[in-house]
């Protein structure tokens, strides 16, 4: 974590223009169902509001294509900030122009103002300049705490950064980059890796930039069959990706010369539909008969991977085990989850890596008790990849960083 944050600012008389990751869930009546990133981001907020700054918040909701959607409009959300911070909130119908400028100019000290949803303009995915330009012409300074967006080049991400003289780093922004950074640079160990989710194809990049860096490498989910099926197992109708079949064979040779030990499942809950009444076995990994499908490590894999887990100072986990919303395939991923748990209980560092897994966690009413659980699905898979993230590299270096640098 090389960059300035709002830590190292004094927001006093100055309107921060902040980006947040407030694409939250809303239901058919517009309630917000899980309200985990407007949680997350409000210690950024309250930090400018108690500087007696001004914070003009703004974000994306859901994937309106550059048009107005009104079941996408931010006005909900920022409501709801109101609520939790206990004080009033406006709202600006559009993130640019007449109305948006007005509101602003009428901010005091101590005010927050919500834009509405950025992405009703296509020119914010477009990393237009000149839209980018009005945005930041709204604020004096720009603070980006949407770690969730941060792997996207876009113009409230991205773009705004070259309006203004200094682009800080959000305390969420701060606290992915310290905890997914210190994970893969400077690791307690044993050093643990664990992956899941459907295919291979989404995790080639993790693996290979991983093998050189974990002592252990744990691989669940449907992209295990591929792997299966390289090695010459029977992996009856579970998912396969045979264009990657050459590929998974390459891997496993990989990691057979690095300094990762490999471990995959030796059983496989299996069935022959994915339901929530599914009929279920349990067989061997590399016997899995025709008509059947694997959607779950099975109960010796679940031990298995305690066991050796047991031994790691560090653990990251990127996907689940299986198709974990249907109750009969989520033993495997909620016994990791509980496994991660005890782990911290017992001082180990422990961190998910957004998406699938950080939903399992939230099912599995575990996540007060793992070290951290990423916001960002997608920017924590690119960041585990070893991806430069256009968010965060346009932020300003702090002054510590650039003199290590020289």
């Amino acid at each position: 974590m090389n960059k300035i944050t709002v830590n190292d600012v004094n927001f006093r008389d100055r309107t921060a223009l902040v980006r947040l990751d407030l694409n939250v869930p809303l239901d058919a009546n517009q309630q917000i169902t899980d309200d985990r990133r407007i949680t997350a981001a409000l210690p950024t907020v309250q930090k400018i509001l108690a500087d007696n700054g001004r914070a003009i918040l703004c974000s994306h909701l859901g994937r309106p294509k550059g048009k107005h959607v009104p079941e996408m409009s931010l006005r909900p959300v920022a409501e709801h900030i109101g609520s939790l911070l206990n004080k009033t909130v406006a709202f600006a119908e559009d993130c640019v122009g007449p109305e948006a400028s007005n509101l602003v100019g009428k901010m005091a000290a101590g005010d927050v103002l919500v834009l509405e949803n950025l992405r009703f303009h296509p020119e914010e995915e477009k990393n237009d300049s000149e839209f980018a330009r009005r945005l930041a012409g709204l604020a004096d300074i720009y603070v980006n705490d949407a770690f969730g967006s941060a792997h996207r080049a876009h113009a409230s991400t991205e773009g705004v950064t070259r309006f203004f003289n200094q682009s800080i780093a959000g305390l969420l922004m701060e606290k992915e980059l310290t905890y997914l950074g210190n994970a893969l640079s400077e690791p307690q160990r044993p050093f643990a890796a664990i992956l899941g989710g459907a295919k291979i194809s989404g995790k080639i990049d993790v693996i290979t930039n991983l093998l050189d860096k974990v002592d252990m490498l744990f691989i669940g989910g449907g992209m295990v069959f591929t792997f299966a099926k390289a090695v010459g197992y029977q992996i009856g109708d579970s998912l396969l990706e045979e264009d990657k079949v050459e590929l998974a064979r390459e891997l496993i040779a990989k990691v057979q010369s690095s300094r990762a030990k490999l471990f995959f499942p030796t059983d496989a809950v299996v069935a022959s539909e994915i339901s929530d009444s599914a009929t279920t076995d349990v067989v061997p990994i590399e016997e899995i008969p025709d008509g059947k499908m694997g959607l779950d490590i099975g109960p010796d894999s679940i031990e298995l991977f305690r066991r050796e887990l047991q031994q790691a100072k560090t653990i990251v986990w990127n996907g689940p085990m299986g198709v974990f919303e249907h109750a009969p395939f989520a033993k495997g991923t909620f016994a990791i989850a509980d496994l991660l748990a005890d782990m911290t209980d017992a001082g180990a560092i422990t961190v998910v890596g957004g998406g699938d897994s950080a939903s399992a966690v939230k099912k599995a009413k575990l996540g007060d008790r793992l070290t951290h659980i990423s916001t960002g699905g997608g920017a924590s898979l690119e960041f585990l990849e070893g991806k430069e993230l256009p968010g965060v590299a346009a932020l300003t270096d702090s002054p510590k960083a650039t003199e290590a640098a020289v």
